[in-house]
């Protein structure tokens, strides 16, 4: 079987600590045959450490030697790059979030379905044990009736890259972090259409001078995306979700979880239990073990090159990717309380 041949453009951190080496880890069906990047120097010594073939400053270089490419560039260019590939007859794997907004997202879609190629989006949350089996078990939960969204750290503010630039990102903990358990959430209640969503956004903490932050330095007079957002969102079929993300927050410990109350039962994803009553009793099940990969970056990986090659269907619908991106962009439009 001839193998998929994968381009890689933008080799920064999520590059090399979770694609690249998922690729590699599935050599026999597919290969990573170019890289590219605006920093053609760091683009070569990547090339070099992983043994790739081809290397390109101008991305468009890069497609005519691949069947399909992972984009792991700044929000900001994710539609551009996603559209420019589709067009060129490329299937793709962006990384989250989609895009900057909606609009961009639409535009994304549009561009796959003229050009009848893949568009996956890298919400890899959706692939570890813990959601894999909790999709598996909301059989046991019934219609869901209220999801609790967490995606907390206390002070993890990235220091790195680009993560604080708005320009670039679009925001920050909302943006960027939270919006892995959103995905999560609205795909364990089988994406119910929002009807409703309001939310409150914040940076009071990050723009205080001489703050601890565990994840490196950032420059609070320049900081203007947020750190804290809360938000409330119903659903037509009558469901709701109480959410909230951060990135400093004066919390006592990070956490990353979902929680749904359903009709029959509840479950809880990390770590992953059922509630449930049966015969006059509360009960509450834990997993004993859980099947599946450890790096959930596999997982993606093989369910997109699978996709490419016609014979699997996507986990993660680009249609659903766009109603995550929607749902951000009514929280930041209802909650700009310090940005």
């Amino acid at each position: 079987m001839k193998k998929l041949r994968i381009g890689i453009i933008g080799v920064g951190g999520i590059a090399q600590d979770r694609h690249i080496p998922a690729f590699l880890e599935l050599s026999d069906i597919c290969e990573i045959t170019a890289l590219s990047d605006v920093n053609g120097g760091r683009a070569r010594e990547v090339a070099e450490k992983y043994h790739i073939p081809h290397v390109f400053e101008d991305y468009h270089q890069l497609f005519t030697e691949v069947d399909a490419v992972c984009i792991c560039t700044p929000n900001k260019f994710h539609a551009e790059i996603t559209i420019a590939a589709l067009e060129a007859g490329v299937h793709v794997l962006c990384e989250k979030p989609m895009a900057l907004n909606a609009e961009e997202c639409k535009g994304m879609i549009a561009a796959s379905q003229k050009a009848g190629k893949v568009l996956a989006i890298a919400y890899h949350y959706r692939f570890m044990k813990e959601a894999q089996a909790a999709k598996k078990a909301m059989s046991e939960v019934g219609t869901p009736l209220v999801a609790r969204v967490q995606a907390l750290r206390r002070r993890k503010v990235p220091g790195w890259g680009v993560f604080t630039n708005k320009d670039l990102q679009g925001g920050g903990s909302l943006i960027d972090f939270g919006c892995h358990l959103l995905d999560l959430a609205l795909w364990l209640m089988g994406n119910p259409k929002e009807i409703t969503v309001s939310g409150s956004t914040y940076n009071a903490l990050s723009k205080i001078p001489n703050q601890v932050n565990q994840w490196g330095t950032f420059d609070h007079e320049t900081f203007n995306v947020d750190d804290h957002v809360t938000a409330y969102i119903k659903f037509e079929n009558g469901a709701s979700m109480l959410f909230e993300t951060s990135w400093a927050a004066n919390i006592k410990d990070d956490q990353a979880n979902v929680n749904i109350s359903g009709v029959d039962g509840g479950l809880n994803v990390f770590p992953f239990e059922l509630y449930t009553t049966k015969n006059g009793m509360l009960l509450n099940s834990e997993a004993a073990w859980l099947s599946g990969e450890e790096n959930p970056g596999v997982p993606q990986a093989k369910n997109f090159i699978d996709a490419c090659l016609g014979v699997d269907e996507l986990v993660v619908k680009p249609e659903e990717a766009l109603q995550v991106s929607q749902i951000i962009d009514r929280i930041y439009e209802s909650g700009g309380n310090s940005l």
